[in-house]
């Protein structure tokens, strides 16, 4: 579904992307570990079309979407949830809601939109009480919620999630990560950017460590968790001899 080759991406004369190559399957959650400042969030905001590349291709359901705008990425399908939410902050839930649907709104799907909204009620109850209420009073963890449902309710083909376990409690933490485990059940291909090691290689299929612009290891989920460089460095444990 998705091929990045060579991407290389500069703020100015700072290179922070030093020509990363990797790939997501249909179907599968791919996750790219990091520290901050290695260059996850620019990745994700480059394939998104917020940022141009310099270098590289992008490769997106068999078009090339390097350098595109951000409209028309979004037009074929997919949809990133940023770091910090994003939400407007003065608009009430439901208009969020309906700001993600706005492309089917207006080719009048309204019937459609009204039952996805209900499944994703399902899939975050907690957001239903809250649909008049301003997008800004809510929890962080609940506006999260409000920032993935913004993202799923255009029917992406593929979602883009940069650290999305950030700023929120545990117990919210594992709320969106079930929920993403549920999503991929049902057919949604996700590649998530998660400073928390644990966190991305307890969900995903596959993995990819990247430090300081460049990708240090990858490999299945299971590879990485045994991985001594990724055990020490990454989960906190000591390899055992």
């Amino acid at each position: 579904m998705l091929s990045v080759d060579g991407l290389r991406v500069r703020y100015g004369s700072l290179e922070v992307v030093k020509g990363i190559s990797f790939s997501v399957r249909e179907g599968e959650i791919v996750t790219i570990i990091g520290a901050n400042g290695a260059g996850k969030s620019t990745t994700l905001r480059t394939l998104a079309g917020l940022l141009s590349p310099y270098q590289g291709t992008v490769m997106f359901r068999d078009r090339k979407i390097g350098g595109a705008r951000p409209y028309n990425v979004a037009a074929l399908g997919l949809r990133l949830v940023p770091e910090g939410r994003q939400l407007f902050p003065d608009h009430t839930v439901r208009e969020n809601l309906e700001l993600g649907a706005y492309l089917r709104l207006w080719r009048g799907e309204r019937t459609g939109v009204a039952k996805d909204m209900e499944e994703l009620f399902e899939l975050f109850p907690q957001i239903r009480p809250r649909l008049d209420q301003r997008a800004g009073s809510l929890s962080g963890g609940e506006q999260q919620m409000v920032a993935i449902a913004r993202a799923l309710i255009s029917q992406p083909r593929l979602l883009l999630m940069d650290e999305p376990s950030l700023g929120l409690a545990p117990m919210l933490i594992q709320s969106i990560f079930d929920a993403l485990i549920k999503l991929r059940s049902r057919g949604l291909t996700i590649l998530l950017v998660e400073q928390m090691a644990w966190l991305g290689l307890g969900v995903c299929d596959r993995g990819y460590i990247l430090e300081s612009g460049r990708f240090a290891l990858e490999g299945s989920r299971d590879e990485l968790l045994r991985h001594p460089r990724v055990l020490e460095a990454y989960l906190g444990k000591t390899p055992r001899s």
